[in-house]
């Protein structure tokens, strides 16, 4: 297998500067042409990684901000093959590694390996699944490892220390740090759970560790980086894209300004 793009993206961030900044958004919002179209605006403005959000009828890790834009989404016909689209097509116009956030189900149900094998071929750098655990992931941990994807799993501040070996083990690319219980959305401060959960990684892995849910300001992202390799921001930009394509990159702008504090 290849090495990961995303993880060499991440180091590169912060070899340069303070680290990397990760931008979450919808596929499909506030249409399929307008959501890669934003897609592309972000990696013009400072964003190192994309997550792209595929929309989900039960989404129960997600708050109002990016609940109200995926079932606009769904509303719009959304379908599981648009996702392909839009990676193929913001893979052609920019560098940026891409990688998928969606629950598992859709993923059985599409069929994993012929998943992993699409998503490979329009150029996906792998998935971020939040429900899903490493333990019961050997369908998807053989079918990323087959096509060259990366895998993200979730690490949380009530996991037990097993658990987060696991994760820590099977990610690739990064593993994902839940920084507070609960649902996505902007905060006005990021849990101090996230640095002391941070701290518990370190022990297991010398991999990157991305930090997300709250973070909504070039402040908690300049914060964040001071002890994690990468920095999540979705309701942010999913808000400020509901405002228009400038208003998402003047938001983008703002939040990479805190990649580049000393």
């Amino acid at each position: 297998m290849t090495g990961s793009r995303v993880e060499a993206r991440i180091r590169s961030e912060n070899e340069t500067g303070a680290g990397a900044l990760v931008g979450y958004l919808p596929v499909g919002y506030p249409d399929l042409a307008g959501s890669i179209e934003a897609a592309i605006t972000l990696t013009q403005h400072g964003v190192d990684v994309l997550e792209l959000g595929l929309p989900y009828s039960d989404p129960v890790m997600d708050g109002p901000t990016i609940q109200a834009a995926t079932t606009k989404a769904l509303e719009n016909g959304f379908r599981l093959r648009h996702a392909f689209e839009a990676v193929r097509e913001i893979s052609r116009a920019s560098d940026v590694p891409v990688l998928c956030m969606t629950y598992y189900n859709p993923v059985v149900a599409y069929g994993v390996e012929r998943f992993a094998a699409d998503l490979a071929e329009a150029g996906g750098a792998g998935l971020i699944t939040p429900d899903l655990v490493p333990e019961e992931a050997g369908e998807w941990l053989a079918a990323s490892e087959a096509n060259g994807l990366d895998r993200v799993f979730l690490a949380a501040p009530t996991s037990s220390d097993l658990r987060l070996v696991r994760a820590a083990e099977q990610s690739r690319g990064f593993t994902y740090v839940v920084s507070t219980m609960g649902i996505t959305g902007a905060r006005t401060d990021v849990d101090d759970a996230a640095r002391t959960l941070v701290d518990r990684l370190r022990g297991v892995t010398d991999r990157p560790l991305a930090v997300g849910l709250g973070i909504s300001t070039g402040d908690q992202v300049a914060e964040v980086l001071t002890y994690a390799d990468g920095a999540i921001v979705g309701s942010r930009l999913v808000s400020a894209l509901g405002e228009g394509l400038e208003a998402l990159a003047d938001a983008s702008d703002g939040l990479a300004a805190g990649t580049r504090r000393p």
